[in-house]
């Protein structure tokens, strides 16, 4: 789904036509994907490919802003590509209805010159952040729980998720969206940070340290956030990966939806 160029610049945003010129690839059409996806575009950037395997439910409705009561049903990439192309007639938009995974996942990571963590599985993220290692893709990763967020740039060279949560926590160790919820609006907000460090690197305008990073945490209930910095693990398997793991199993993929 494609809409078509446009010459128009971004007068009031740095580095309009490097932004233009960007493709990014938002895996997840949900609770982070959609906040996201409307951010970016918003910034300029020129096309946008939207992956996710799931289809659109009532009680998806209240907190996915692309996704209408007649799109039940449908899949939540598709759905999310048109509501993008009613706002933006002149964005690139590719939707896949389909699973990022092992088969896929270097091609993909590889066509786009970032890519956007907006899933929900604890698994995938950890997945998601040893694509990015292995391809040299930006990755900005985000996770949203109850009334708390965070986000993370995890840069070429910089450190990467395992670093900062060494593993795959166990399955009982992270809580169910029905144990737990997630605030919609909390969401949609991590989603527009997850934006912002997007259109930051895009752009040109990150200062970065090599091995070093900054892990964004946002309290909902207090609406203050803190910052964390993050360094590079000495010995990370991450951090040393030469080829993807296999992709992790739903039994072993248990979060709290976004």
């Amino acid at each position: 789904m494609h809409g078509h160029a446009d010459t128009d610049h971004h007068a009031r945003i740095p580095h309009a036509t490097r932004i233009e010129r960007s493709r990014v690839l938002v895996v997840g059409a949900g609770g982070l994907g959609c906040p996201a996806s409307l951010a970016l575009a918003q910034g300029g950037v020129g096309h946008l490919t939207l992956v996710d395997p799931d289809r659109v439910d009532v009680t998806n409705l209240h907190r996915q802003l692309w996704h209408r009561a007649g799109d039940v049903g449908r899949f939540k990439a598709e759905s999310a590509a048109a509501g993008l192309l009613r706002a933006f007639p002149a964005l690139s938009v590719e939707a896949l209805p389909e699973r990022l995974d092992a088969n896929n996942a270097e091609a993909l990571f590889r066509a786009h010159d970032l890519v956007v963590d907006a899933t929900d599985g604890v698994a995938t993220k950890f997945f998601l952040s040893d694509a990015a290692v292995l391809t040299g893709v930006p990755l900005v990763y985000g996770g949203v729980l109850r009334m708390q967020g965070q986000a993370l740039r995890i840069d070429p060279g910089g450190p990467c998720l395992r670093c900062l949560y060494e593993d795959v926590p166990a399955a009982d160790a992270v809580p169910t969206c029905a144990q737990a919820g997630v605030l919609g609006s909390m969401a949609g907000l991590i989603g527009a940070v997850q934006a912002l460090l997007a259109l930051e690197l895009l752009a040109g305008a990150a200062g970065r340290t090599r091995g070093e990073a900054t892990l964004h945490v946002l309290d909902g209930a207090t609406l203050e956030g803190r910052t964390v910095k993050v360094t590079r693990a000495p010995d990370c398997p991450g951090c040393g990966i030469q080829s993807l793991p296999p992709f992790p199993s739903s039994q072993e993929d248990t979060a709290c939806p976004t």
